[in-house]
């Protein structure tokens, strides 16, 4: 009995560790006022950070994804993904993108592309432009449709708003999008415990969302634990941490822009 008690003493403290370390960044994120938590939704900035190019200058079909910080304290540990396209010589962009509060989920609006989230600015993560673009638009329309958990959203582990996006991204061929290690979600695969990750350059296992390794030429390789993942790209040297994001050389952005 006392050398049971001595093993699950030493495997809660292994335990109450590993929390400690992946909530690490999170924790840091908030302590060092990087997230704002005390404004209220209506007051942060919703304006364009003037990433897109402006239909009005622009002709040719574009298709991006961007992310930006979750709103309040969700921020301390992931961002929020959106896909925006606009069809050759439209004036305007579609969002197609996932919100907690609305049922369906699945939210597809004319809007515009690049707007802070909530006070938080967005990064490009992906820019296709032209005959390229033109030819997705209409294969993302028809994998939006027929996403299947229009009715159920989960911020941890999953689906939400970056489960969508790592969905859409595999279900659209050439539609190659490299989701930062914040992006939690990105890693619960639905009914699969195996899949193409969504940049197309790797492979990835997870259960459920909370326990996964990926191996991209893209991202690098990854651990995801409880949802939380650290991880190191090799093609652009840098370490991935959770909450806190990537140090080292940015990130490329995906597409043939």
């Amino acid at each position: 009995m006392k050398k049971t008690l001595a093993l699950l003493g030493r495997w809660a403290a292994l335990l109450i560790l590993l929390l400690g370390v992946l909530l690490a960044g999170p924790v840091w994120m908030l302590a060092s006022d990087q997230i704002v938590t005390e404004a209220h939704w209506s007051a942060l900035d919703r304006s364009s950070a003037n990433i897109a190019p402006s239909p009005e200058d622009v002709s040719e079909a574009v298709v991006q994804v961007y992310a930006a910080r979750a709103y309040n304290w969700r921020g301390a540990f992931g961002v929020h993904a959106w896909i925006a396209t606009k069809a050759q010589d439209a004036d305007y962009y579609r969002l197609h993108q996932v919100l907690s509060w609305r049922r369906p989920t699945v939210v597809s609006s004319i809007d515009m592309p690049d707007r802070f989230w909530f006070g938080n600015s967005p990064e490009l993560l992906a820019d296709y432009r032209g005959e390229q673009a033109q030819a997705m638009i209409p294969r993302i329309d028809d994998a939006v449709a027929r996403f299947p958990y229009v009715d159920l959203y989960r911020v941890w582990p999953g689906p939400n708003s970056n489960s969508f996006i790592a969905w859409v991204a595999r279900e659209v061929p050439g539609f190659d999008v490299s989701l930062p290690i914040t992006a939690i979600g990105k890693d619960y695969l639905f009914d699969n415990v195996f899949a193409p990750v969504p940049s197309g350059t790797g492979y990835q296992f997870s259960l459920g969302g909370v326990v996964g390794v990926l191996v991209a030429r893209e991202e690098g390789v990854e651990v995801n634990v409880l949802g939380l993942g650290v991880g190191v790209d090799i093609m652009r040297p840098a370490i991935k941490l959770p909450g806190i994001g990537r140090l080292g050389m940015p990130a490329g952005v995906m597409g043939n822009h």
